[in-house]
This record gives C-alpha cells, sequence and structure tokens, in this order.
C-alpha cells in the first residue's frame, strides 16, 4: 500500500493563486477526501498528485507514483468500444498477454456487477453501468493509489448513494489509497476515513468525519460540514457542575453549557439542528436549555420534520425533529420551545459575537 505526502504545494494561475502552501499525509489504505466549494482548489491539487498538473513550489511524496488509477467527473468511456475493451484498455496499453487480460477483466466486471454486460457498447448502458465500466478500468490495472475527483456528481441521487456504497465497500476489500474529491459533505461524511476541508487554496481542518462534524475548527467548517446555528452570548459565571458556565444570550436567554471562558467574555456556541428537541430529555443529570420562537417554513422529510424558526427578526434557527409525533406537527406561525442538552451546545473557535 502507499502513502502519500504532500508538503507545501503552491499553484498560481497567472497572478491567481489556486493552492497555497497546502501539506497534507495520506496513510496507506487510507481513504482521504479533500472536501470544499467550488474553486477552492481541490481538483487542482488531485491534478498536481496525480502529475498531470505541475505545481510552482512544494512537492508530492513520492515525487513519482506508479500504476495510478483515475477516475473523472466526465466517464471519458470509448463509444466505439465495448465494456470488456473499455475496461481493458490500460491492461492492453500495459502490454498485458491476452488470456491475462481476459481474466483480469472478467474479474474487475465482478468487482463492479457488470458480469454479462461485457459485450455492450456504452450508448447501452445506464448512467450508474458506465460509471462502473469506468471505476472498473481504474481497479483492472492493480493501483497502488485511486484517485477520484467527482465521480458521482452526474449521477442521480439514488445512485450516488448506491454506487459511492460500491466505492467505499471496494475501497476496503481492495485496500488501496485513495484520494477522493468532491463538494457534498454528506458524501464525504459517508465514506470517507480522514477529511481534509479546503477553502480558496488553504486546508481549514483535517479530521475523522465525526471530529469535523462535533468539534469544527472554524465556522466555515461548521456551516461546510452539516448545518449549524450559531448564537450569541457572554459569560455570565460558572455552571452548576465541573467546566460548566452559564452563558446569557444576547436574546435574553439564560442557558448552562460545557465551556471555557472568563465572566464577561463574549462566547459563541453552535447547536446542530438535531441537537434541539420539541420535548426535553428525561435524563435527570443533563442541564437542558430553553429556546422560543415562531414557526416560519415546516419542511416534512419522512421520518425528520425540519423547522425554520424566528427567535427574533435577525435570528433564524433550525431545528430537525427526529421520528415526529405527526399528530402534533407545528404549523406556520406557531410559537414553539425547543430545547437542548448543555453537552450539546459546541464553542465556536474564533467567533466573538456581537460585542
Amino acid at each position: 500500500m502507499t502513502r502519500v505526502r504532500v508538503e507545501g504545494i503552491v499553484k498560481r494561475f497567472g497572478d491567481t493563486p489556486a493552492i497555497e502552501g497546502v501539506s497534507l499525509d495520506v496513510r496507506p489504505g487510507e481513504f482521504f477526501t479533500l472536501v470544499g466549494p467550488s474553486g477552492c482548489g481541490k481538483t487542482t491539487l488531485l491534478r498536481i498528485i496525480a502529475g498531470l498538473l505541475d505545481q510552482d513550489a512544494g512537492r508530492v511524496v513520492p515525487s513519482y507514483l506508479r500504476n495510478i488509477g483515475v477516475v473523472f467527473q466526465n466517464y471519458a468511456i470509448f463509444p466505439h468500444l465495448t465494456v470488456g475493451e473499455n475496461i481493458a484498455y490500460g491492461l492492453k496499453a500495459r502490454r498485458v498477454p491476452p488470456d491475462r487480460i481476459a481474466t483480469k477483466v472478467a474479474e474487475a466486471a465482478r468487482l463492479v456487477q457488470l458480469e454479462g454486460l461485457l459485450d455492450r457498447m456504452p450508448a447501452q448502458l445506464s448512467g450508474g453501468q458506465q460509471q462502473r465500466v469506468v471505476l472498473a478500468r481504474a481497479l483492472v490495472i492493480e493501483p497502488r493509489l485511486l484517485l477520484m475527483d467527482e465521480p458521482l456528481s452526474n449521477l442521480d441521487a439514488k445512485l450516488r448513494v448506491q454506487i459511492r456504497s460500491l466505492i467505499r465497500a471496494l475501497q476496503r476489500t481492495l485496500r488501496i489509497t485513495t484520494i477522493y474529491v468532491t463538494h457534498d459533505q454528506e458524501e464525504a461524511l459517508a465514506i470517507s476515513d480522514t477529511i481534509a476541508v479546503m477553502d480558496r487554496g488553504r486546508i481549514l481542518q483535517v479530521g475523522k468525519p465525526w471530529e469535523l462534524y462535533l468539534r469544527p475548527g472554524t465556522r466555515f467548517v461548521a456551516d461546510f460540514i452539516g448545518t449549524m446555528n450559531v448564537l450569541h452570548g457572554k459569560v455570565e459565571g460558572p455552571g452548576p457542575g465541573p467546566g460548566a458556565l452559564t452563558v446569557v444570550t444576547d436574546f435574553g436567554e439564560r442557558w448552562q453549557v460545557q465551556a471555557a471562558g472568563s465572566p464577561g467574555q463574549p462566547i459563541s456556541l453552535g447547536i446542530r439542528p438535531e441537537s434541539l428537541q420539541l420535548v426535553p430529555g428525561t435524563n435527570a443529570v443533563e442541564a437542558w436549555n430553553s429556546l422560543k420562537g415562531t414557526v416560519t417554513e415546516v419542511v416534512y422529510l419522512g421520518a425528520v420534520v425540519r423547522y425554520q424558526v424566528k427567535v427574533r427578526e435577525d435570528l433564524l434557527v433550525t431545528a430537525e425533529i427526529h421520528n415526529p409525533d405527526f399528530g402534533a406537527i407545528c404549523g406556520v406561525g406557531d410559537r414553539l420551545t425547543l430545547w437542548f442538552a448543555a453537552a450539546r451546545a459546541i464553542p465556536m473557535p474564533g467567533e466573538t459575537g456581537p460585542a
């Protein structure tokens, strides 16, 4: 298995910086995802790692990676070749003997569930089947490193879930070091061992999916990896338990939270929508905090009801109620009280809120 280190990579296009001093360490067999908005530099970085683009400074270790499998957003299937011939393309380029090619193509087709379709032309395939052809073509050469650039963006929602599950299962089985690029934070959370969040050519935070979700290092990461309600206030003093503070919000609520701070210090707290409940929990040892407002929007999503709640004119809060009581779903204009446990408030680094 291959370990990849990216050290101080810089790339500019004219006077425009695309990558600004990026360093990463991708461990052998790891599924490592670069995630961020369009234009943040993630595809440029992937192309530098692939050797398709030269950097202006820094280096990729090892400096010359052999036997890389690459899957791009554009399928790049040869329309005049059959499925089997498309999968075999890289093997023929490597002058693999014909009998060996047949065996390896059949095995790759089995891995991606394309058995029986090897004689079909690409035009006869669905979008999901075409993406499996591209994946098989990348895997059949037995790459030491697999690079994938938004490979699922052309598929519908249901197919994206199916193919990403297939990709993750194959990666775990084959133990191929994989670097994956996406702008879809849900996709990144679902498939990754490690995620690097990028913005404007820089790495903002690297960590396990749950680390980024539960302990985002910046407001950008908090907003990009999921949805975060950020509320501001000041520390009033110590709370009733170890590591607890009493916080007075800037709209007058008094909360008990798990955070560090000194009396009078501004503080900002992040609360995930699913941390808010319509009824406080029954655990007697937990402190519960309330948030009152008026419903401005109700979105029914089956097992989840998503509310937009106006706390005051300039503050909207999103709450997601899972497994709701469908006979008691609130409507637009209703007043309600939301509750959250003290431990579910996340101190937001670098956020001080209104003075």
